[in-house]
């Protein structure tokens, strides 16, 4: 027996164990320490802001802390409120617009009943009386079929809809548990960053604690880059639809442009939650020119999108574009419109332990 393969295939099994081991871990661990987890988050992403007040401004660390949750705090309430007062004008206009457009979509699906559907069930009741009695059971019994079908996913759909809404209402106390205790652990964790690292690194060896700082450090830099990608593709395409709307003399394009660049965010389908109605509706009532021009606006967003994303993307990670393209091909592939962001991620985690020779180290522990 050749020891040495014997020894490496145990040490191979004992460092895939562990992995696994470790992943378990932390996915069941998460499920009850996720509101610690979005604090040390918040606190990661918020430190350079800490920093600066604490150094700069030579303000004490506790102040500066709360200092950096009140800005952030107040920005995204004056978002909030800015999105609020945008959606009240909206529903304003709305409000003034939509009767008459109403009027004419009624007006256009009763034209249309009079002298298409009519006429056409005329023609199909003449058809069917003219078919043989088992003829006339069949397509009978397919209707019932048909209208049985319809009926029962219905009914399924309303039920479901109407036994999550006690859930829905559940989630609010439970989410406003999960805001203030992740409130609280951003404040501790922020307050004391440098003694929890020094703590950390204390626990580790000294080769594990190097690398540790290169992953976290490489990770970092990725983060932050990602978070720059993602505003720099949702400013392009802002852009392209605020010019397109004003090209086209929509109302309220600029208010149109930044809620349509802040659904961009959602993956893959973005812009066309706002687009796709939109069209449809503006076709129905007859405004073809502004639903062909909404249509080449729509598809000129797509494609600028597809093409800058894994540029933008593997210039801000530091990535190669072919290798982005094909995590976000992977990623939404296997997990659907979450891994347009998930593969990506999983790129820069692997490369980034990569560049900290972490698989080489266990490499080099396999082979002994």
């Amino acid at each position: 027996m050749n020891y040495t393969y014997l020894h490496r295939t145990l040490r191979f099994i004992l460092v895939i164990s562990i992995v696994i081991v470790g992943f378990l871990a932390l996915f069941y661990l998460s499920k009850v320490t996720y509101p610690f987890i979005i604090g040390f988050l918040i606190a990661f992403l918020m430190n350079p802001l800490v920093n600066f007040f604490h150094t700069k401004a030579r303000m004490p660390r506790v102040l500066a802390v709360i200092l950096s949750l009140l800005i952030i705090f107040a920005f995204f309430a004056g978002l909030i409120t800015l999105l609020v007062a945008e959606i009240v004008s909206g529903a304003d206009y709305l409000a003034t617009v939509v009767p008459t457009h109403l009027e004419t979509l009624i007006d256009y699906i009763e034209h249309l009943f009079a002298s298409q559907i009519i006429p056409l069930y005329n023609q199909l009741s003449n058809m069917f009386d003219n078919l043989g009695t088992g003829q006339q059971n069949t397509i009978l019994e397919n209707i019932e079929n048909v209208g049985r079908t319809i009926g029962t996913t219905l009914g399924d759909f309303i039920q479901n809809f109407f036994e999550k809404i006690p859930n829905i209402f559940s989630w609010f106390p439970n989410a406003a548990t999960v805001v203030i205790f992740s409130l609280l652990a951003t404040f501790f964790i922020s307050k004391d960053w440098y003694q929890l690292s020094a703590k950390i690194g204390k626990l580790l060896p000294a080769k594990a604690k190097s690398s540790g700082k290169t992953v976290f450090s490489d990770l970092k830099k990725a983060l932050f880059g990602f978070g720059k990608a993602q505003l720099t593709l949702i400013s392009i395409t802002t852009i392209i639809i605020l010019v397109g709307l004003l090209i086209l003399r929509v109302d309220y394009a600029i208010t149109i442009a930044l809620v349509t660049g802040l659904v961009d965010i959602i993956p893959y389908l973005g812009t066309g939650l706002i687009f796709v109605p939109w069209i449809i509706y503006e076709a129905l009532i007859g405004e073809i020119p502004l639903a062909i021009g909404l249509g080449v606006l729509y598809i000129i967003v797509l494609v600028q999108r597809q093409v800058m994303e894994p540029k933008v993307l593997s210039s801000n990670i530091g990535l190669d574009p072919l290798a982005t393209l094909i995590a976000l091909f992977v990623g939404f592939k296997l997990i659907g419109f979450l891994g347009l962001i998930v593969g990506p991620v999983t790129l820069v985690i692997i490369t980034t332990l990569h560049r900290a020779n972490v698989f080489k180290d266990l490499w080099g522990y396999i082979k002994g």
